[in-house]
């Protein structure tokens, strides 16, 4: 009888840490926005580097959406591209991808949308080309993630229309001169997912400004922030369109999802505990987790992140 309750014993333990590991599957790919002050922190140290790197392994992120451009007087891509070597080469060693995060409100950069600040935007990009191309294959960016948003400008409730051109008229520049390099890592940009109800002749073609931005770019990742998966109001809803329309050309959409606190309770997770995100996660991946668009799910970011767990 004692050998048959250890057997019995032996066979529930398996079973409930199945279980449990089953249940710590992360519910999608994950990448996360990594924002001037973290990066630039990995940068100077590599300690914190190293924290970085295995919070992001635990927490089962796969993508960096690391910022490449000045922050506080320094633009490391540019005077010291050594140190963006050092910390990619550690993180691919790790299984990471890097993408480079570029736009950014330390230096305004939701003014690039307007024809005046055109220059601006192709330095960015190129900055981060020329590293690319001349760093070797392990130390090389993977993509590029933009977060320029016209919305946030002074001028938007007057001149919306106006300014979504020139994101999409920025948006065309700055995929032309990635063409000329000859350099084919994915760029995509982080956009609200309200656009796919705001229609919008250009180049000649009339259609949500969402489409037109999906036909530009060759991923992108929608701000869908909702702490919810389910109803009208969830994260499914908010996605749909560009997923469908994602499916359609052939283009991924990443699912944003916000950690940091926020005065409209349904934005955020923040007030909700891990779990309950990685429940709702889990909700909207068995509604559009099978869809050749679904890219995984994106976070808003990595220092809020930490913050909400209780890890600073």
């Amino acid at each position: 009888m004692r050998r048959l309750a250890r057997a019995v014993l032996t066979v529930l333990l398996a079973s409930a840490l199945a279980n449990a590991a089953g249940a710590a599957e992360p519910a999608g790919p994950r990448a996360i926005w990594t924002w001037e002050g973290e990066s630039y922190a990995m940068l100077d140290s590599e300690g914190a580097a190293a924290q970085g790197i295995a919070f992001l392994k635990s927490k089962s992120v796969g993508t960096v959406y690391l910022y490449a451009d000045a922050w506080r007087g320094r633009n490391l891509i540019a005077s010291d591209p050594a140190r963006y070597r050092r910390l990619l080469r550690r993180m691919h060693a790790a299984g990471l991808k890097v993408h480079a995060l570029l736009g950014s409100g330390y230096l305004h950069t939701e003014r690039y949308v307007l024809p005046a600040h055109r220059t601006e935007a192709v330095a960015m990009l190129q900055r981060v080309l020329d590293y690319n191309g001349q760093a070797a294959p392990d130390e090389r960016f993977d993509g590029i993630n933009l977060d320029i948003e016209p919305h946030i400008l002074a001028e938007w409730s007057s001149r919306k229309m106006e300014l979504l051109a020139g994101f999409l008229d920025m948006s065309d520049a700055l995929m032309r001169v990635k063409a000329r390099s000859g350099q084919t890592l994915p760029m995509g940009p982080a956009i609200p997912f309200w656009l796919d109800g705001i229609q919008l002749d250009w180049q000649g073609r009339r259609k949500p400004v969402s489409q037109h931005v999906q036909d530009i770019y060759d991923y992108v990742a929608l701000m869908d922030y909702r702490d919810h998966a389910d109803g009208g109001d969830g994260l499914v809803s908010h996605a749909l369109d560009e997923l469908h329309y994602g499916a359609t050309i052939g283009r991924p959409v990443m699912i944003g999802i916000e950690t940091s606190p926020n005065e409209i309770r349904k934005v955020s997770f923040h007030h909700l505990g891990e779990a309950a995100m990685e429940r709702e996660l889990a909700a909207a991946s068995r509604s559009v987790g099978g869809m050749a668009s679904f890219g995984g799910y994106v976070i808003h970011h990595y220092a809020a992140y930490r913050r909400w767990l209780g890890l600073d």
